[in-house]
């Protein structure tokens, strides 16, 4: 490694789910001396600077609503079409934000998948010397191998489909779904700066950046054949924010009264699961069961609520859990690792995107259940949760995978490898 210290660039787009493992990142390089910027859409910036972490902001608060107010954004289908409408425009304040903070030291810039095209860019015109593609699912990587899930159709490939129809599924995915729009949105951003256009979105943020890492483990998802040769196996990086005190009054008396309660969380960014919670009270009633719901946005709760089931804007799920007898949730990646890691049973109902991958390994581990969003009805609720919360296998699993979350190093070790990488050329 270069003499003078490297400044990283931790850049990433999402909800408060993608922003956590960014965090985690970016305090374990503040933990072995280096300088840190995270760049993200000004939402965050309290959250960020909170964390203690230097702040450049892209793209402003109201384009981040518009985007979680449309609830295209949670359709398997529609989903990557409306993420990816101003696209263009969101690369160019990234590298806005990339070039304003700019300073005279070797640069690196850990990014998440869907700003991996902007990370690039910056490298190619000289304003960062290396990008690192960090992946926090495993179905973010295109793969032609089992278990093959693709969330933007929620289609799950049978094992006995042959290799090459799954090749021909996913070109046909490529050239009719994603690249229309994805590759005409990453070339807008590019030809202007006289850079060459790119021909196929999956293929340039799987080959362009110098290294790839998993923010997984090799348990929850192995490394496929055909996934980036230059890559790093990790682990999961799980953000702890505060604990048990910071229960409300309210939380904790909620707690004390009765049996351990059901978690319903659709995630910290839908806005559009009236549904989701409706159904959740109605299999709740069915069972006699307690139950805890948590979103930011109170218009989605039932009302009124009965005394058994209690709202919450906000709970770190790293202190709830432990209080809790199951997790009924959306399938975020964060989300199911805080349940594995606390020993926590869960049913996952995924909406969109990594989702249905997520739910898939969690039952091929024996961990949980998954019904998805759309086929979610009160009564195969109430029997999967019955069945979550009494099955004694289900329970032996989540004991045994929470023995995975022991090492307090693993982040540290994890980031001198792929410095020795980076700087030294050497896997």
């Amino acid at each position: 490694m270069s003499n003078t210290s490297p400044h990283y660039f931790i850049v990433t787009i999402g909800t408060t789910g993608d922003m956590y493992p960014f965090l985690r990142i970016a305090k374990t390089l503040q933990t072995l001396g280096r300088k840190v910027t995270f760049i993200t859409n000004f939402h965050y910036e309290n959250l960020i600077r909170d964390a203690g972490i230097p702040f450049a902001g892209a793209g402003t608060e109201e384009e981040f609503f518009h985007t979680l107010n449309n609830p295209n954004i949670w359709d398997p289908k529609k989903g990557l079409s409306t993420l990816f409408a101003h696209y263009s425009n969101q690369l160019k304040q990234y590298l806005d934000a990339i070039e304003s903070a700019s300073i005279p030291t070797p640069q690196v810039i850990i990014a998440h998948p869907l700003v991996i095209s902007g990370a690039i860019i910056a490298r190619e015109l000289n304003l960062v010397k290396s990008v690192v593609s960090a992946y926090l699912a495993p179905s973010n990587l295109k793969t032609c191998y089992d278990p093959l899930t693709i969330g933007m159709s929620s289609l799950s490939v049978p094992r006995w489909v042959p290799m090459s129809w799954r090749r021909g599924l996913w070109w046909f995915i490529e050239k009719q779904r994603i690249d229309p729009f994805a590759v005409t949105q990453v070339n807008a951003a590019r030809i202007p700066l006289g850079l060459p256009k790119i021909h196929s979105f999956l293929t340039h943020i799987a080959q362009a950046p110098d290294l790839t890492v998993t923010l997984f483990p090799s348990w929850f998802a192995p490394t496929a054949p055909d996934w980036p040769r230059s890559l790093i196996e990790g682990d999961f990086q799980l953000f702890d924010t505060t604990g048990q005190q910071s229960f409300s009054k309210e939380l904790s008396d909620f707690l004390e009264a009765g049996e351990k309660p059901i978690v319903f969380t659709p995630g910290t960014g839908n806005f559009h699961a009236a549904k989701f919670f409706a159904c959740a009270l109605a299999a709740i009633n069915k069972i006699g069961r307690r139950a805890i719901f948590l979103t930011k946005n109170q218009a989605q709760i039932p009302s009124p609520l009965p005394q058994s089931v209690l709202w919450q804007p906000y709970v770190p799920l790293s202190a709830l859990l432990k209080h809790t007898a199951a997790l009924v949730h959306h399938g975020g990646v964060g989300t199911t690792a805080e349940a594995l890691r606390s020993g926590t049973p869960q049913l996952i109902t995924p909406f969109a995107w990594d989702q249905f991958d997520n739910g898939t390994r969690v039952t091929s581990l024996g961990a949980g259940r998954v019904i998805p969003v759309k086929k979610l009805r009160p009564q195969n609720l109430a029997q999967e949760l019955h069945t979550l919360c009494t099955s004694e296998p289900i329970a032996i699993q989540c004991a045994r995978l929470s023995s995975h979350f022991t090492s307090p190093h693993y982040s540290i070790a994890l980031w001198r490898k792929i410095e020795q990488f980076i700087f030294e050329g050497n896997l």
